[in-house]
């Protein structure tokens, strides 16, 4: 009864340590929120098994065979990193910032442009008069030494001996500090002007400029009519710019200048026009510049644009600044000022020139796609003119802004800043010495301005084709001439070359728009991408997602091993002894441990005793054995 209660007690041990070991294998292979795998070799053979990577799977199917291993693994990676060089590209295209320029035809009712008319004629304004007549006085002497040529000047009623000497004094002076001469082909030495042995062909004719220091600029042209103009203008601007008040010279006359004017088949009157002074070009008028109500064209035609019939004889004027008959046209959108000398064209005397006209809009992208500005309150140069910002506009600032600050004035051509004053060779006796040489500079773009003057992102052009006709006609010019005279109580003495006539519309109702769009935005650059993703590797976005998956798996991996790494060398290095203490060890073994508690260490060596089984007699060499014991 004991031995079959023995039995018992051990096979119910049994069972309960059978049970105990499979529920430690359940706990082990359950598994865990947040798990990692205890090697690179695992982790990378889970990755080939199970991600959807074409081709990852090979490298763990052919492990058996290290050639076909490694055929796989070049193959994958050298497919990883050509799709990786088509990456390169797409985004290296994308930084670029395209665009896609969009062309779009618009039909509407059009607004009129602007519309500047010069006469070609610079008038003998009254309050320089007699500064220009001496001018002209001085000129005939200097024709007369270089050329031999006797200019006929015309006379005035104010020139007595006299009055002469009075007004003339400080031109004299001036003009003779920067005469008209000839000079050298070759290197620009003067020679006497009256030298017998050389050929007036071999001269060039200009003007020499200097400083206070006695530099001087040698501004030579190889045509004499070229030089005679530009030597005449320096003197002009210098007269022009002792005037103290500009309005002096607004001497407009506009009914002797246009002698008829309609648009859309009305009559237009001063409200329509405004009128400015240019030094070269004579009095200009603008029609349609936002002064009063905006034209605007329902259809196209010569009948619905401006017709404007104008002066083109020329009298009372200065010769040696104008050597041109007829006017100067241009046309330009509204608040933006005329720079009839980039724009312009001259309309020739006796002639019908008929002008279409073709709207074109340009709209570009800032930012990153282009340096375009849109108000022109980015750029580095300040406007001095009262309208819109355009390129043009801060060019000719920047300039003048530079020539006040290394010349000390402003040039008479352009708007004049704040707190400065025109440039006058009785003020600034070297200023055209300074003028030069910076032109020369603004130039070769030493100063900058053309890369600090970007263009509008929004601008608005018109495309120009003329048609030319004779006006009028030989039958009709009699009564043409005979009329206008009578209207506008002039009598024309040169009918052929007395007026001409203008005609602006729009050629077509359509106008075009050209637009810019991003050539390539981030849904564009995703598209591209994911496209060689699918090309090279055949995956999607989730297959992206396993291998972002693989990367993190792989630092957490490293960090992990990082750190047993760490805790197992702090384990196997023993701390050492303090630096200060002593081997007390001798001492302690003496010195009884009176507060110390003895404790005692008891192994107890437990053996499994033999089962009941083992204890039976199993054969004749059992019994012989047991007997003998």
């Amino acid at each position: 009864g004991s031995v079959k209660a023995g039995k018992m007690l051990e096979g119910e041990k049994m069972r309960q340590c059978k049970q105990e070991e499979e529920q430690r294998q359940k706990e082990e292979e359950r598994e865990g929120l947040i798990e990692f795998y205890s090697s690179y070799q695992e982790l990378f053979q889970f990755f080939c098994s199970n991600t959807t990577i074409h081709g990852a799977i090979r490298l763990v199917c052919s492990k058996k065979n290290k050639m076909k291993t490694a055929f796989w693994s070049v193959l994958f990676f050298l497919t990883f990193g050509l799709m990786y060089w088509q990456f390169g590209i797409l985004y290296r295209e994308y930084f670029s910032y395209p665009v896609n320029l969009n062309l779009n035809l618009n039909s509407d009712r059009l607004t009129f442009p602007a519309v500047t008319l010069c006469t070609l004629n610079p008038y003998r304004y009254s309050a320089i008069r007699k500064q220009l007549d001496k001018l002209d006085e001085i000129t005939h002497q200097t024709l007369l030494d270089l050329y031999d040529y006797n200019m006929s000047l015309p006379r005035s009623d104010w020139s007595t001996p006299s009055a002469q000497r009075r007004s003339s004094r400080s031109l004299l002076h001036h003009v003779q500090r920067h005469p008209l001469r000839r000079q050298k082909r070759d290197n620009l030495v003067n020679l006497p002007e009256n030298s017998p042995s050389v050929d007036k062909n071999d001269w060039k004719i200009g003007f020499v400029l200097c400083n206070e220091n006695n530099d001087c600029f040698h501004q030579a042209y190889s045509s004499g009519v070229d030089a005679v103009r530009e030597w005449y203008s320096f003197h002009y601007i210098n007269i022009l710019a002792q005037v103290p008040d500009a309005k002096a010279l607004d001497e407009s006359d506009f009914e002797n200048f246009i002698y008829a004017c309609r648009f859309n088949e009305a009559t237009c009157d001063k409200a329509n026009y405004t009128h400015f002074h240019h030094p070269l070009y004579g009095n200009c008028y603008t029609f349609n510049d936002n002064s009063s109500s905006v034209w605007t064209s329902s259809l196209p035609g010569i009948n619905n644009g401006l017709s404007l019939v104008v002066r083109t004889e020329q009298n009372d004027f200065i010769p040696l600044l104008s050597t041109v008959t007829g006017a100067r046209v241009m046309v330009h959108d509204q608040n933006e000022p005329a720079f009839m000398d980039d724009g312009g064209f001259n309309v020739r005397p006796g002639i019908e020139t008929s002008i279409s006209m073709r709207k074109e809009m340009t709209v570009r992208l800032g930012g990153s796609y282009s340096d375009c500005t849109e108000d022109g309150s980015d750029v580095p140069v300040q406007n001095l003119y009262s309208s819109r910002y355009t390129e043009q506009v801060c060019i000719r600032s920047c300039f003048q802004l530079n020539m006040v600050e290394r010349c000390g004035c402003a040039y008479y051509f352009y708007p004049l800043p704040d707190g400065a004053e025109y440039c006058d060779y009785t003020k600034h006796k070297a200023w055209g010495y300074c003028y030069y040489k910076l032109l020369a500079e603004f130039k070769a773009n030493v100063l900058g301005c053309f890369h600090k003057c970007r263009k509008p992102c929004k601008m608005t052009e018109y495309q120009l084709s003329a048609g030319y006709s004779r006006w009028p006609s030989a039958v009709s010019e009699d009564w043409v001439f005979y009329v206008l005279s009578q209207q506008n109580k002039y009598n024309i003495t040169s009918k052929r070359n007395g007026v001409a006539k203008v005609n602006i519309f729009f050629e077509e109702w359509n106008y075009k728009t050209n637009g810019e769009s991003p050539a390539f935005t981030v849904v564009t650059l995703l598209s591209q991408l994911g496209n060689q993703w699918s090309l090279w590797f055949g995956s999607s976005v989730l297959s992206v997602m396993e291998l972002a998956e693989l990367v993190l798996d792989f630092i957490a991996i490293t960090f992990i091993l990082a750190f047993r790494w760490f805790r197992s060398r702090q384990k196997l290095s023993p701390p050492g002894p303090p630096p200060n203490s002593q081997d007390n060890t001798a001492f302690q073994d003496e010195a009884p441990a009176l507060s110390a508690p003895h404790r005692f260490t008891v192994e107890a060596v437990v053996t499994t005793l033999p089962s009941y089984n083992s204890l039976e007699p199993r054969g004749p060499s059992r019994d012989g054995e047991v007997g003998h014991e």
